[in-house]
């Protein structure tokens, strides 16, 4: 099934089930008002969202209408945790060599991975409000799941079962704020704006085969300004599955219903597949030609990351965003 939540000036907006081909919707107020009600009681409440998803699609449902993702927050619009793992290793090397880094020594043994903020998520169509060009404002498209509860030590196998349902996400960097912020070895806070995701979360089910073995196998495109700068696999070159993020953040904690985590730039080494943020492109051009030659966004920019499906309609819907100058500015 299909979950979106509808801005309706509350913090955690209200739920609605919307149809396979994200024409209609309807409220699921009656079963539950929250995605994270649904969440923390799933194996009561998800079989009666699942009846619900199944009238919308058949044309029964009597209260449907038209579903508009301009209407959407994220579909949990705040959240108890945001972890972001970096699966696809191609990325983490290809952007440390262009700043002349060693890649750790462990990077294919164990997912490097930081929590972002989770209190306020920006919905799919939101402006980004930033002032300062010169922050080095960049994109980054990945594929997220949220879970229920996982206990500490969950094996990754343990851990997989514990996926509830998979979004897209936008995860905004500030990339010339990365470097003094890592310099004082405590991670990233002021380079992180917060996190955009699609307006729609599905379940894996929904992905048939191109959900299996942790991974989407589907591929994901990225377009700035109007032209298409990525189409890149998001299963094949993901190094760690969504099993092995999740046991990784709780081995020493237990998890709670509700906690997102976040595979990574989705990243390819075949390079006609274009890229999924805009450091990575100058990574190349930094490697190749001694310089980068690729601006990062500023205000007035414009990204649209969108997932198709074997059939070629949209996954999760679109995150549309400008760049805006914060009002006051």
């Amino acid at each position: 099934m299909k979950l979106a939540s509808l801005k309706d000036g509350s913090r955690d907006g209200q739920l609605v089930v919307v149809a396979r081909d994200l024409g209609r919707a309807h409220h699921a107020g009656a079963i539950a008002g929250t995605l994270q009600r649904v969440l923390d009681d799933w194996n009561f409440l998800a079989p009666q969202l699942e009846d619900l998803y199944a009238e919308l699609n058949a044309g029964r449902a009597r209260h449907a209408f038209a579903f508009d993702p301009r209407q959407c927050m994220a579909p949990l619009p705040r959240a108890f945790q945001w972890a972001d793992g970096s699966a696809y290793l191609n990325h983490v090397e290809l952007v440390r060599r262009a700043r002349g880094a060693e890649p750790p020594a462990d990077l294919h043994d164990e997912p490097l991975m930081y929590q972002g903020g989770s209190d306020d998520f920006l919905g799919p169509c939101d402006d980004l409000p930033c002032s300062d060009r010169e922050w080095g404002i960049d994109f980054e498209a990945e594929v997220a799941v949220v879970t229920g509860d996982v206990p500490m030590g969950a094996t990754p196998e343990a851990a997989l079962e514990g996926v509830r349902l998979l979004m897209l996400a936008n995860d905004w960097t500030l990339r010339a704020l990365v470097p003094a912020e890592l310099a004082k070895g405590f991670g990233f806070v002021q380079s992180k704006p917060a996190t955009a995701f699609a307006p729609v979360a599905a379940t894996p089910d929904e992905l048939g085969a191109a959900w299996r073995g942790g991974r989407v196998h589907l591929a994901l495109d990225c377009t700035l300004n109007g032209v298409r700068v990525g189409h890149c696999d998001a299963g094949a070159e993901m190094h760690f599955h969504f099993g092995q993020l999740i046991a990784h953040l709780a081995r020493t904690r237990k998890l709670r219903s509700g906690s997102i985590v976040g595979g990574g730039t989705v990243s390819n080494r075949d390079r006609a597949r274009g890229w999924s943020c805009i450091a990575e492109q100058r990574a190349i051009e930094t490697i190749e030609r001694g310089a980068p030659a690729t601006p990062y966004m500023g205000p007035g920019d414009r990204v649209r990351i969108e997932m198709p499906g074997a059939d070629g309609t949209s996954v999760f819907g679109a995150i549309d965003q400008r760049v805006t100058a914060p009002a006051g500015a």
